[in-house]
């Protein structure tokens, strides 16, 4: 017998696992939305890390529509979790007070996934106190923008070859090379310049979070001290406007 003739869509998905992980704390009716919308937020963590991953390996491999393709999907993901604070922006700041001290020292802050795709994207200046062995790993293999600057070498674009081997657990220094480079790709190559701006489209997409993320902090708790005893929306407002792909923006003034 096909095994898959016994398939439902109930065990497909494991709705009984799914279902049964939300466990507020409280008698709050309001808990239960903030579970829910975090509990998203991190499905959709995994889900762009797995398309990051997919995304560096068509740029490395040359596949400029599979690129385009994913980069794009990434972007709209962006969207979907923005577009879900509008959701979580209908609690107010008593209802969030009917449960937050059972919150504990727990805080988005924590969130594994989200570092991960930071150093994905690029970030390598996370605190001495973050220990994650996996998020090492994770900062020991090359960004999306040197997957990128791959990209572009296999097309046939001369990338200095100490970019191309640079050690990917340094942090990432814009110079002129590589915007000289970049802003003849927009002024003579549509198919590139086209993934160049699908990744200021992710780019955008993750600093616009972080803002409605500031945001939402603001109306909820406004200047308090955030769970897991974070400074709450000033620690959250320090983390704007940290381009992943400076470059790409760099060479708007040049073009």
């Amino acid at each position: 017998m096909n095994a898959a003739s016994d398939l439902s869509y109930n065990s497909y998905l494991r709705l009984d696992d799914l279902l049964s992980a939300q466990n507020p704390l409280t008698g709050s009716d309001d808990e239960l939305l903030f579970v829910i919308i975090h509990q998203v937020y991190e499905l959709w963590f995994k889900q762009i890390l797995h398309e990051t991953e997919l995304l560096q390996r068509h740029l490395e491999a040359g596949d400029s529509p599979g690129a385009l393709h994913t980069a794009r999907r990434i972007a709209k993901i962006l969207k979907t979790v923005v577009g879900q604070m509008d959701i979580l922006e209908t609690m107010t700041p008593q209802q969030f007070a009917s449960f937050r001290p059972e919150l504990g020292s727990s805080s988005g802050f924590q969130s594994i996934q989200f570092r991960h795709i930071e150093a994905v994207l690029g970030r390598r200046d996370f605190s001495a106190a973050v220990v994650d062995p996996a998020l090492d790993e994770t900062m020991a293999r090359r960004p999306v923008f040197a997957s990128l600057l791959r990209y572009l070498h296999v097309l046939g674009w001369e990338v200095p070859a100490e970019v191309l081997d640079r050690d990917p657990r340094q942090p990432w220094e814009p110079g002129e090379a590589v915007d000289a480079l970049l802003a003849r790709v927009y002024a003579e190559s549509a198919t590139p310049a086209e993934v160049c701006e699908a990744l200021i489209d992710i780019d955008e997409g993750v600093q616009e979070w972080r803002y409605r993320h500031v945001k939402m902090v603001e109306r909820i708790i406004g200047a308090k001290t955030g769970t897991g005893g974070s400074s709450g929306a000033d620690y959250l407002r320090g983390t704007l406007f940290r381009p992943a792909f400076p470059d790409l923006w760099a060479i708007r003034s040049r073009l």
